[in-house]
């Protein structure tokens, strides 16, 4: 454990803010700002009541995002109330929510987050696995269609499709700068969160192009997850959702060969394909750029093509799918949940985990990690990125779930959390 932690490459940001949170009268602390502890430390939370006119509060504690969660109810004494005090001895999460009438206010904690590891094993022929789908998918000879889908001055869009041996071809939107010089871009995928119809889940050519604007310009792709057409009326989206592809995340989940997500990856191969077949890629950069179901599609980009030299990946999904706790909250989709043979589950989804899929990789990773995220539990985050070799950048966010409920943070998290991911994209497509 102590070589592992020597090796570990790790940039922990600590915010200048102060963890609490505010829900109207309630304001909710703990003894490390950041939300980051050792084992042996003490983790206290603190709840301020002095404005909250309830005569009781409930306390509800989440360990380990086990599914059963601690309730507690104490009487509103006014003033300061320790709500939770515990040291723990191994790697550690714990969610703390303080309920008064109808405010409330919540944050999480996790104790050395650097040592969390993936809750399965990776199969004796995982690389050989992944090997062969690639040495197939480079083998396929390339089809490229594609029709102009916007114009500005200095840049063309295209709307795309690429062939895959995967069940459908890679589509999505491709922008770069005219009259660019060979070998003087960057790459930019941009992958979508998980869904069909929202308008989170389609690509668009402003998108593309927003990113191909950027530094010198770059060669930018906005890839939707499945495979669908581009710009279709919105009844075409509802149908696949409702039809096709409703509750893809579980389709074939008891078979490597036949899990959703498989085809998801070969999407995301081809398209890296196409791109670094473009005379004007740099030959050294790819960012891959994605939030959720984005996060880790872009995480997987990573493991599986490791000419992708950097990620940023905002409370990534499909990271430690199958978790060792016990009765718990696991990676998104959260495979252990699903009406399936679990047997074969467990030995279908650690192909397609990020925990495993990311070891060798030398990528830069910036991850985004909210500490109370009940989708896509910190936990199972950090046990993926911490197999990865390269430089990491991590945003854990005490006050965070998978989405930003709390409001009254909105402009603390652009300040501390999204401004810096931002500059950091900016700055690497310089």
């Amino acid at each position: 454990m102590r070589n592992f932690q020597r090796c570990f490459v790790f940039a922990l940001l600590i915010f200048g803010f102060t963890a609490t949170s505010f829900a109207q009268q309630i304001q909710l602390s703990q003894n490390r700002p950041g939300g980051i502890y050792k084992t042996g430390e003490q983790v206290i939370f603190t709840a301020n009541l002095e404005g909250a006119e309830t005569d009781s509060i409930t306390v509800k504690v989440r360990k380990n995002y086990s599914n059963e969660i601690i309730e507690i109810h104490r009487k509103n004494t006014g003033g300061e109330l320790i709500v939770f005090s515990e040291m723990f001895t191994q790697p550690s999460t714990v969610i703390v929510k303080v309920e008064a009438g109808e405010t409330y206010a919540e944050l999480g904690a996790i104790v050395e987050p650097g040592i969390f590891a993936p809750g399965t094993k990776r199969a004796e022929d995982f690389d050989q696995f992944w090997a062969n789908e690639t040495e197939e998918l480079y083998a396929l000879p390339m089809q490229v269609k594609k029709e102009s889908a916007a114009t500005e001055e200095g840049y063309a869009c295209w709307d795309v499709e690429l062939n895959c041996t995967g069940p459908k071809p890679a589509r999505g939107y491709f922008a770069k700068p005219e009259n660019a010089k060979e070998k003087s871009l960057p790459i930019v995928l941009y992958v979508h969160a998980a869904g069909v119809k929202g308008s989170w889940c389609l690509s668009r050519a402003d998108e593309a192009l927003k990113y191909a604007k950027m530094g010198k310009g770059a060669l930018a792709f906005d890839l939707n997850a499945h495979g669908m057409l581009n710009g279709k009326p919105q009844e075409y989206y509802d149908k696949l959702e409702e039809g096709e592809l409703k509750g893809y995340w579980a389709q074939g989940v008891e078979s490597r060969d036949a899990y959703y997500f498989k085809g998801m990856y070969l999407r995301l191969m081809r398209t890296l394909d196409f791109l670094t077949s473009q005379p004007e890629w740099d030959g050294k950069r790819i960012l891959v750029i994605g939030e959720s179901q984005g996060g880790g599609q872009a995480l997987a980009a990573a493991g599986l093509d490791h000419r992708v030299s950097a990620v940023v990946a905002t409370v990534p999904a499909m990271s430690d799918m199958i978790s060792h706790f016990e009765n718990a909250i696991s990676g998104w989709p959260n495979p252990a949940s699903f009406d399936a043979d679990q047997q074969a589950v467990l030995e279908t989804v650690p192909y397609f985990d990020t925990a495993h899929l990311l070891k060798g990789s030398k990528a830069t990773i910036v991850a985004e990690i909210g500490l109370i995220d009940i989708t896509c539990p910190s936990y199972a985050i950090y046990a993926a990125i911490n197999q990865a070799e390269g430089p990491k950048i991590v945003y854990a966010v005490p006050y965070r779930g998978h989405h930003l409920d709390q409001h009254q943070f909105q402009s603390e998290w652009e300040k501390n959390v999204y401004q810096p991911k931002m500059r950091f994209i900016k700055d690497y497509l310089k």
